[in-house]
């Protein structure tokens, strides 16, 4: 089974499970048009489910683009490198081009710039926090489906590394989102009005980040 928008092909893969009662539709990172159904739907039963959503499936896919357009690459705090493999260095940064080295462990050199940016970052965000919070331990590493994770307790947050690839305007607004759970460990509106008040834009941030 295939999908055809503007004449570009879409494979379109079928899970079957026997406990499945409902039918889902996703779009999977390597544009694979993912169906999970029951073991019992038939093909015409997904044809006709595909074809009655078309619409939000080509959005499904316009997003994995655009978010494979966004990750496909070597990034830095925001912009984007053609890359020059080399020999004679690691890794050295020109205006528009990185030089670097393929043996190169590249997250343990996105780790060491994120120690000192992320630490700088924290201490700035949290001098200009407008509530009292006591100052949280700092932890990084690379995570797939969140950008920070608060540990009321420990009072620790930890931030993903992949923030050391974009503007740091999303790694502050990800640590305010992070500090203000110190004060409401929810998502509660009173939470969301605490980000507001430190971060007026966080919506557009937000909003920007699922492109990522």
């Amino acid at each position: 089974m295939e999908f055809i928008v503007d004449n570009k092909i879409y494979n379109i893969e079928i899970i079957r499970k026997i406990n499945n009662k409902n039918t889902y539709i996703r779009v999977k990172k390597d544009l694979t048009i993912l169906v999970t159904t029951s073991k019992f739907t038939s093909d015409k039963a997904i044809a006709k489910l595909i074809d009655e959503n078309y619409s939000k499936i080509v959005k499904m896919i316009t997003s994995q683009e655009i978010k494979k357009e966004n990750n496909e690459g070597f990034f830095y705090l925001g912009k984007k490198y053609d890359i020059i493999y080399v020999e004679y260095c690691e890794i050295s940064l020109g205006e528009n081009k990185v030089f670097l080295n393929k043996n190169l462990d590249i997250d343990k050199w996105y780790k060491k710039q994120a120690k000192v940016i992320f630490q700088e970052h924290l201490d700035e965000v949290y001098n200009h926090f407008s509530r009292k919070i006591p100052y949280p331990k700092l932890k990084i590493r690379k995570m797939t489906t969140r950008w920070g994770v608060c540990n009321t307790k420990l009072k620790t947050i930890t931030l993903n590394l992949e923030l050391i690839k974009r503007d740091t305007k999303y790694l502050d607004y990800v640590i305010v989102h992070e500090l203000s759970h110190l004060i409401h460990p929810n998502h509660s509106k009173d939470f969301w009005n605490l980000v507001e008040e430190n971060i007026g834009d966080y919506k557009k941030y937000r909003k920007e980040m699922k492109e990522f």
